[in-house]
């Protein structure tokens, strides 16, 4: 099983006489990242519930929002005295300093934040309510929508990622087959370049031609790098099966195979194997797109 690092999820409950609701959701992120957004109150329940967002997800920037709303028809708004006493002695203030007008009339004192709060009546039971349990049960709820999209959308791009691989594999096993002629249809080319300007002036050496094959075919070897692709490919395909968390360890193996395909292009002096170069290279950079959104 795979995992994205995109997802969504939600849940609501009542409790307490609340609606409270949770909304849960995540994108690209080196780490593991929670940012949680909830009634001041609840502030003291955040580490726990920092915690049970890790426990189900890995990396990824994770935002968690929870509100509430009164269900009880006995709420009314009640006077901030300490935010109204604020407003007013910095109109006082600016008066002394700036010369500006102070009054404030009780209407805009009003309408300014915070000096009306809203409260609830009692509800019955609403004082024993263990509100951390509730959150953590409500917010559980929520994750497991989340984890069940990342997961959805994770098999999707292991799926594409294994599509690329088997492509990958189909040109290495095209240049494999083409390594071996490339020394040889070097030797045909020089001998006949040779016979071009071959005017009886001069004469053929064999040694001098054999040599020069030879110093071709060490510079043009990719062998070593069609090993280590292998090597490269099996880990890849290994990694694509587990559960573990892979995005990191699969753009690092991407990037090792792009070097090493690099390489072959830099070496090969052959039509048809700079064409499978190219084509390794393009499957290449759709597999890191792909890889750079799993866990």
């Amino acid at each position: 099983m795979s995992f994205s690092m995109t997802g969504y999820g939600q849940s609501a409950m009542n409790r307490g006489g609340y609606k409270i609701q949770f909304e849960v959701k995540s994108v690209n992120h080196r780490y593991c990242e929670v940012v949680l957004r909830m009634p001041r109150e609840w502030n003291s329940f955040e580490e726990g519930l920092r915690r049970l967002v890790q426990q189900h997800v890995r990396r990824g920037r994770i935002d968690v929002y929870i509100t509430r709303e009164s269900e009880s028809s006995g709420s009314m708004m009640m006077l901030n005295r300490a935010a109204a006493d604020s407003y007013i002695r910095a109109a006082r203030e600016l008066e002394q300093i700036y010369g500006m007008d102070s009054q404030l009339s009780a209407a805009e004192l009003l309408a300014l934040p915070d000096v009306m709060l809203p409260t609830e009546a009692p509800v019955a039971g609403q004082e024993e309510m263990d509100w951390e349990v509730v959150l953590q049960e409500g917010l559980g709820h929520a994750l497991s929508e989340l984890v069940s999209m990342r997961s959805s959308e994770g098999n999707h791009l292991t799926a594409d990622c294994r599509l690329r691989l088997s492509n990958l594999t189909a040109a290495h096993a095209e240049l494999t087959r083409l390594a071996p002629t490339v020394v040889d249809d070097y030797r045909t080319k020089l001998r006949q370049r040779l016979s071009e300007l071959q005017d009886g002036s001069f004469v053929v050496d064999e040694f001098r031609l054999g040599m020069e094959v030879a110093l071709f075919a060490d510079r043009c070897s990719i062998d070593e790098e069609l090993a280590r692709l292998r090597s490269h490919f099996d880990q890849c395909s290994e990694l694509l099966g587990n559960s573990e968390a892979k995005g990191r360890k699969l753009d690092f193996l991407i990037q090792e195979m792009n070097r090493e395909v690099n390489t072959i292009g830099s070496k090969a002096n052959h039509l048809a194997l700079g064409s499978h170069v190219v084509e390794m290279k393009a499957e290449l950079e759709k597999m890191r797109e792909q890889a750079a959104n799993l866990e």
